[in-house]
């Protein structure tokens, strides 16, 4: 973690509660907790506004490498091959989601921050046809590619890990295409900008 990673309140709560997360025990976590339960109850939203809750994941406790495999708006392939060597940054998101929106220039901040580290950032669209995402994407100047994920095949394959409904989410891929940490909801700059850190470190 940087020096310049001044804890808000916020993250320090977040702090608190991926500890409590890692307490509990990982195995399972994301499918018991109150945002996943929220999102399975179904009570006409259109998305689960997460609360910026952080889990990390030590080392020695991840499950194996996600298996995505999927198609970009690009048209271009992508295989559990491509996350093999690289920290790799998955942001679940949709047009029409107001958290996604917000966070969506912080993101970009990271990409361009990171990518000479050679950390490899995805959007996934879980909703939109490719003019409504592409127009999300001019507008917030996104240089990063995303999954056009209508099918629900890379969100099947980290299932246990993004609650259905659960947009934004952003996962963090070690090396190994393991992940390593999630946040649930909006991101904090500073907070997923140490996440990257730590998983680049490793």
């Amino acid at each position: 973690m940087t020096n310049d990673f001044l804890p808000s309140r916020r993250s320090m709560l977040v702090s608190g509660l991926a500890l409590g997360a890692l307490t509990l025990g990982l195995s399972g976590c994301a499918q018991e907790d109150a945002l996943a339960k929220q999102a399975k109850a179904g009570d006409n939203k259109n998305y689960v506004a997460g609360d910026g809750s952080v889990t990390e994941f030590a080392a020695g406790d991840r499950k194996e490498a996600v298996q995505i495999q999927g198609a970009l708006f690009s048209g271009a392939k992508v295989t559990p091959a491509d996350f093999q060597g690289k920290v790799s940054i998955l942001n679940f998101w949709f047009a029409a989601c107001a958290p996604c929106r917000v966070e969506a220039p912080i993101l970009e901040e990271l990409h361009q921050e990171f990518k000479d580290q050679g950390v490899q950032f995805f959007g996934v669209n879980l909703r939109d046809e490719k003019p409504t995402a592409e127009a999300f994407e001019k507008t917030f100047n996104l240089t990063y590619p995303s999954f056009d994920d209508k099918d629900g095949s890379v969100l099947l394959s980290v299932s246990g890990l993004v609650p259905p409904g659960a947009v934004p989410t952003t996962l963090v891929l070690d090396k190994q295409g393991r992940v390593a940490s999630r946040v649930l909801g909006e991101i904090e700059k500073g907070t997923l900008k140490a996440l990257i850190t730590a998983a680049v470190a490793e």
